[in-house]
């Protein structure tokens, strides 16, 4: 991961030095299970453990010489042990089986660190749409205006669908990660499934119920869907951001420091910097899940053309995915919130009232919905230019239709405006049943 974007809590776990520690860990966790079937001496494993030091570049100048790098790890341990010591290390598993394990250890501490980082945006997401929770703002719908709608509601969208990204990802911690000691082709020749289950226990982990040599890639298509959804999450609620900065919307923008410079050449910019270098970043967790996909379908019981990719998509979308969470909080921390703005953007001709008019007429009239609908929309547009205002061009509309209703007496912004915001209480209720923020 290059600099700009490295969370080092995740990055470090995938440095050479842990990730040698996490194949050693697996090893010893297969040596105290070797103990307890009376297979490998009683304390084995604690003689190693007291004297083996990791050493990546020992691991390094091995495998330059052998050309496999869990022989290079292996024999980095094995020279610093007695014969009798080093008897059962690696005893009955092939690399494929440290390796695989090895990775599920080290997706378990990243996402571990992935989850805080989530927990963190969801509260925040979640203070801001309580905060705006009864500020009307303009809904739009194919980028036109509507009705008002909620601006804390608006938003709440985006916590529903964050918090349902993080159940997936705590699912997968919790369910998809597995450990194996199958040996070659997944047959068992050495060890047992009973010696397989101890080592499970040992490092926290589930059994892989059917490996082939490898733990099937399918789970890292899973993986990767989720981080390629979480992704398109973020991409999501970013463009709503870049779109409520455009100068000619501004209803938020994006927090901008004392001495910040949004451009260098244009002294006025104030910029959507940081929804902008999410969306690019939402780009890259979104194509992995293209890799985890070709990853599947390896020849016979295994192959390796999947460890090659695997060694960049791995460590870069979990990075990635913790730098983006930190991101995005911290943006919306900082949004700042132009209420005159909002209140701007909603007609002053009062043209949105054209369903709740619609609505009332059908409900207290007995003319069809199809002359009802064009004189309304007749009035809609004869108001677009704000010479004169929606509810003037309908009451004209209905005079010259002959139709006798109270309706324009009803049409009073301190009696009706309400109805927008009426139900939003009960919605907020209703998130809280299902994505309760006091749970997570």
């Amino acid at each position: 991961m290059i600099n700009r974007y490295e969370v080092k809590e995740i990055s470090t776990l995938w440095e050479n030095q842990h990730k040698f520690e996490a194949y050693l860990k697996y090893e010893l966790a297969l040596i105290k299970a070797l103990e307890t079937q009376k297979i490998a001496p009683l304390g084995t494993e604690k003689i190693i453990k007291e004297k083996v030091k990791i050493s990546p570049s020992r691991i390094e100048e091995i495998e330059h010489e052998v050309k496999h790098d869990v022989i290079a790890f292996c024999s980095s341990v094995t020279e610093q042990l007695s014969e009798d010591e080093a008897r059962f290390f690696h005893y009955g598993v092939t690399s494929s089986d440290v390796i695989d394990s090895s990775i599920n250890m080290l997706i378990r501490d990243s996402l571990n660190v992935i989850i805080e980082d989530f927990k963190i945006l969801l509260k925040k997401l979640y203070a801001f749409c309580e905060k705006t929770k009864n500020v009307p703002c303009m809904g739009r719908s194919h980028g036109i205006n509507a009705e008002p709608i909620s601006l804390g509601g608006k938003f709440l969208s985006y916590y529903c669908e964050f918090y349902r990204r993080f159940n997936e990802l705590n699912h997968y911690k919790n369910h998809q990660l597995t450990i194996q000691c199958s040996g070659a082709v997944g047959n068992y020749t050495i060890l047992t499934t009973e010696i397989e289950n101890n080592v499970a226990s040992i490092l926290g982990l589930e059994v892989e119920p059917v490996s082939t040599q490898i733990i099937p890639r399918d789970r890292m298509i899973n993986l990767m869907g989720i981080v390629s959804a979480l992704g398109s999450s973020i991409d999501r609620i970013c463009i709503e951001l870049r779109h409520l900065q455009h100068s000619n919307i501004s209803e938020i923008s994006e927090g901008f420091s004392t001495n910040q410079k949004g451009s260098s050449t244009m002294p006025h910019k104030k910029n959507p910097i940081s929804a902008e270098n999410l969306s690019g970043i939402s780009r890259l967790l979104k194509s992995y899940y293209q890799v985890a996909l070709e990853n599947n379908n390896l020849w016979h019981e295994r192959d390796i053309s999947h460890s090659s990719a695997e060694r960049f998509i791995l460590p870069d979308s979990l990075g990635l995915t913790s730098y983006a969470l930190r991101r995005l909080s911290s943006t919306i921390s900082n949004l700042v919130i132009h209420e005159d703005n909002i209140n701007k953007n909603i007609p002053h001709n009062k043209v949105y009232l054209s369903s709740y008019c619609l609505h009332y007429l059908l409900k207290t009239t007995s003319h069809r919905r199809e002359l009802l609908y064009k004189l309304i929309q007749d009035a809609s547009f004869n108001s677009f230019d704000q010479s004169v205002t929606f509810i003037k061009s309908l009451e004209a509309e209905l005079k010259r239709n002959k139709i006798t209703t109270d309706l324009i007496k009803t049409l009073d912004s301190a009696k009706i405006d309400h109805i927008y915001l009426a139900e939003i209480d009960a919605v907020f209720n209703r998130v809280q049943n299902t994505y309760s923020i006091d749970s997570i």
